[in-house]
């Protein structure tokens, strides 16, 4: 089992935050920090306020060596796909090749409202969504020296260099959700991993078999994805421990027991437990998601006592 760390900055974090926690990830043997790409908080005060998903991990590409960074993911509401594409090519090299893109429709509408950015309805955000994904990949594939062009509904290249190109031939791709029928042909199209969200071992279990159905409809191997899941995770070594850290989830903090129902809860043995029934549902990659960013000793006791184990 693969473990990331993931982090929900727009809570409340400087990019100083973000730092301590990527290098303290990469020093106790994570395989990768993500962030989510959004500019505001659900709940609580935001304070200071939010962070650019890619200017952030233009930063760690500097400030880390090994460790993949990532977004889980970025909406494709908010960024042109042809300077996205830019943007994540140049964050590959500065990393030397460590970089991943989650890429998804967007859904917060409250951001959108209160930074003005444009929020359609959810058929135009999935078609803005698959156009970003073949306009990305197209543009990463044209070989260097020939130009691109796309021409879809809502964009449009004419003779475009379709340059920088990554360092990765290409930065994997992370398609996310229930794994419905639009979103399983899309990850079965264009992903390197799809990513099952906060959902029971069963719910990711179905989403699963769906993408594996859609990969099966267009000839491609379902092995050759990824399968993940994002989870809450909240490790104590005993019950004192596992309640404080409850109370820095979310904005109003969480109860111990419920998160033993929905997330990944309890001492480092009922973690290791946890962990094996989404392993059993298919999942091959965690993405722990971590609340308390000044809680550093939560990493070392999931590195030294649970990872061990897998």
């Amino acid at each position: 089992m693969d473990l990331r760390i993931f982090t929900e900055p727009q809570q409340g974090a400087s990019y100083e935050d973000l730092r301590r926690v990527a290098v303290a990830a990469e020093q106790t043997g994570f395989s990768a920090f993500f962030r989510s790409d959004h500019y505001l908080t659900m709940g609580g005060s935001g304070l200071p306020g939010p962070t650019d998903a890619w200017t952030t991990l233009a930063a760690l590409a500097r400030d880390t060596t090994s460790i993949r960074l990532g977004t889980l993911v970025s909406s494709a509401t908010f960024r042109h796909p042809g300077v996205l594409g830019i943007q994540v090519a140049q964050v590959d090299e500065m990393s030397g090749g460590r970089v991943e893109l989650g890429l998804g429709t967007g859904w917060y509408e409250e951001e959108h409202t209160a930074y003005g950015i444009p929020f359609p309805p959810l058929k135009e955000r999935f078609d803005r969504f698959a156009e970003q994904l073949a306009l990305i990949t197209g543009s990463w594939a044209t070989p260097v020296g020939e130009t691109f062009d796309f021409a879809g509904e809502h964009y449009r290249l004419t003779g475009s260099p379709a340059l920088p190109k990554p360092v990765q031939s290409p930065p994997p791709i992370i398609v996310g959700g229930a794994g419905k029928k639009r979103g399983a042909a899309l990850a079965a199209q264009y992903a390197a991993e799809f990513n099952s969200g906060f959902s029971s071992p069963a719910d990711t279990a179905a989403a699963f078999g769906r993408v594996r159905e859609a990969c099966s409809l267009v000839g491609r191997d379902p092995a050759s994805l990824a399968y993940s899941s994002a989870l809450v995770v909240c490790c104590g070594r005993d019950e004192e421990e596992v309640a404080r850290r409850a109370r820095h989830i979310g904005s109003e903090g969480r109860d111990p027991d419920e998160l033993r129902q929905n997330g990944l809860a309890g001492t480092p043995a009922e973690v290791v437990d946890a962990i094996g029934r989404y392993a059993e549902a298919g999942v091959e990659r965690i993405y722990l998601q971590i609340w308390d960013l000044d809680d550093l000793d939560h990493l070392e006791l999931i590195a030294a006592e649970v990872a061990p184990q897998l």
